[in-house]
This record gives structure tokens, sequence and C-alpha cells, in this order.
């Protein structure tokens, strides 16, 4: 029979002498606080843009005349004091423009990847989500999942069909193909003037496709910045064909902006009939260093004197 040693001894802490057990039960339950707008801070990365659309007009009316109905959900800030904001963004931007200094919210103790698999599901089965921000809610989630499947016993070769399999559950969870999860994923890789595009939200109210802008991210940035020069003086998109000539011609290295212009350039079937021509039949005649545009400019400008000129000829 063993001794008990001094080790073994518990020893009653505070609450255990002056709380009964229904008391603390009580302290660990999640309890609806209303905390300060001031105290809050957005998450990290948050994909889902804040927008005055129409849904978000009738949040501002709602919580004017009937307050916050659904309590937020917050953890403690773990970069410093305060709270860290994981679903409600929507309802807390409401608050601050009908001017209200606190918000009902229910705080957690989350970690990372915890919070970052709350937050988006919390809004990806929201109507009206742009491409982009699903595409970086599909990104979020899946580093967090695997972050949460990763064990340390295991070897890596070990790792690999779990979090392969990473990839199906998170098709699954949210109605698309593992292909299709790919695909959004991908536009993350375009720069901003390419994302706000395919969201349909440019400024200068340019529009491109899903399956065009999906090629396109497999350009590197430089090339992704010439293609926005040829779209916005061009004034069109690349139509899915172009994009994909456009990706095999910048993974073997031969994409530069003479080929981007040169394709772009191009006749679609939805477009007015144009006369093309390689450019290296014509490079001879320019300056070093003109572009693709200032080239077509200049052509169009030599053209346009000719044509008065003859018309001069033919009324004299």
């Amino acid at each position: 029979m063993s001794r008990k040693t001094i080790n073994d001894i518990k020893i009653p802490t505070y609450d255990d002498l002056f709380t009964t057990e229904e008391m603390r039960q009580e302290e660990k339950l999640e309890k609806i606080r209303d905390i300060p707008l001031s105290d809050i801070t957005e998450f990290k990365n948050h994909p889902f843009k804040v927008r005055m659309d129409d849904d978000m007009v009738n949040l501002v009316e709602s919580i004017s005349e009937y307050g916050v109905l659904n309590p937020t959900l917050v953890r403690p800030n773990p970069n410093g004091d305060g709270y860290e904001m994981i679903s409600g963004h929507r309802r807390m931007k409401a608050c601050e423009l009908t001017n209200l200094e606190t918000i009902p919210c229910i705080i957690r103790d989350l970690t990372d990847d915890e919070a970052t698999i709350i937050m988006v599901d919390a809004n990806i089965q929201r109507e009206k989500i742009l491409p982009t921000e699903r595409g970086m809610a599909y990104k979020l989630k899946l580093e967090a999942m695997k972050h949460q499947g990763k064990r340390t016993d295991l070897t890596s070769a070990q790792l690999g069909p779990k979090l392969r399999r990473t990839n199906q559950q998170l098709a699954q969870e949210v109605g698309d193909s593992v292909n299709q999860v790919k695909r959004f994923i991908r536009l993350t890789e375009l720069i901003e003037p390419l994302k706000n595009m395919v969201d349909g939200i440019s400024e200068y109210g340019k529009k491109i496709a899903f399956s065009p802008a999906v090629e396109l991210s497999f350009l590197s940035k430089e090339e992704q910045e010439m293609v926005v020069k040829y779209i916005d003086e061009l004034d069109f998109t690349p139509s899915h064909a172009q994009t994909i000539r456009m990706k095999t011609l910048s993974k073997e290295g031969r994409l530069d902006e003479n080929v981007i212009y040169s394709i772009m350039s191009e006749v679609k079937p939805n477009q007015r009939e144009k006369l093309t021509f390689m450019m290296d039949d014509i490079n001879d005649y320019f300056p070093k260093g003109y572009t693709p545009k200032q080239k077509s400019d200049l052509i169009i400008s030599l053209l346009s004197k000719w044509a008065k000129s003859k018309k001069k000829e033919q009324s004299r």
C-alpha cells in the first residue's frame, strides 16, 4: 500500500473556501456584456467588407429603432487590452452610424484558428459576398483547419493525406467542389485593381469574368500590372482564351509588355473588326522604348495626317 506524500495533499483555494459549486459553475457560463465600441478592434485580416448597401441601411434603421437584437461575439484582444470582434462587424458599424457607444457582446476565449473558423462560418452563408471575399475566407479557414489538424506525433509523410482530406472537408462544409474552392482561393493572388474588376466594384466600371480572373492570378504582379494598363488603354478586358495564353507564355518566360498588348488587341467575336499585324514587322520604324500604345497612337496620328492631305488633294 503506497503512502501519501505532502504533494498529494490538496490545499483548498480561496474559491473552494468562500464560493459554492453553483457560484463557480455560474462564473464559467458565457454572459452578454455591453462593451464600449472604442474597446473593440476589427478581426485581423477580416475578408468581408462592410458596405453601405440596402441591407446595411435596413440594419442601421433596425438598430436605431430597436437596438442590437443579437449580441456579437468577441474575444479578449491577444495583442493587448480590449477585445477583438469575431462575428458582428456589420452590427458594430451600424452602432457607430447610430451614435451608440456600446454594443452587446458574448466574450469567449478563442485561439487564432478557432476565431478564424467561427468568423468565416458566420459570414460565408450571406447572400451578397464578393468573389475575392469568398476566396480569402476559404483561404483563411483552410489554413486554420490545417493547423488544427496537425499532430506532433506524425511524420510529414503521414501528415500529407490528412491535410489533403482537409481540402475535401472544407469543400463539403461550404458547398463547393474542391476544384472550385481552389479557384476562389487563386483570386487572392490578384493585384488590387484586378480584384476590384472581378468583384465588379472597379472605380471605372470595368468588370472581368471569374474564369479569366483565375487565369490572370498565375501571372506575376508585374505582368498583372501590364494587363491592367492595357485594360485601361484599350477599354476592354481579356477573354478567357486570351488569359489562358498569357498564363502559358508567362510560365514559359515569354510574356512581356509587347506580347500582352498583342494578345489583348486581337479581334474578339464581340468586337468590331480590326486590322492586326505582328509587332516585329513594325518595331524597326519606332524609337526604342516606345510602348505598344505609343506605337498605335503614332500610327493613328500619321494616318490622320495622310487622310487630311489626301482630302486636300482631292478638293483642288
